[in-house]
């Protein structure tokens, strides 16, 4: 008999990971923002081709006030629906 408990505890597992993995992505973007990096760096075009359509998705969602100014905090919000997102996940249980 198959054990779907255990493989369905894998996918989660790797659902998971993929979130945190997507969360330090994010934070590293933040972290490369600050040093004002060329635009042509291919890290950099990686960075932000992964982490934009995300990082806009909230831009649309929350008051302008929140990003307009000189302090973006929309990946901040972002990263805390991740965190939720993983909470959500670890409470199910099958």
């Amino acid at each position: 008999m198959l054990d779907y408990g255990g493989f369905f505890m894998d996918i989660k597992g790797l659902i998971t990971g993929l979130i945190e993995t997507y969360m330090y992505v994010v934070l590293i973007r933040v972290v490369i923002s600050w040093i004002n990096p060329d635009p042509h760096n291919p890290i950099v075009q990686f960075l932000r081709g992964v982490t934009d359509p995300a990082i806009e998705a909230v831009r649309r969602i929350v008051p302008s006030f929140l990003w307009s100014t000189g302090l973006d905090f929309t990946p901040l919000i972002l990263i805390l629906l991740l965190q939720a997102a993983i909470m959500l996940l670890n409470r199910i249980y099958i």
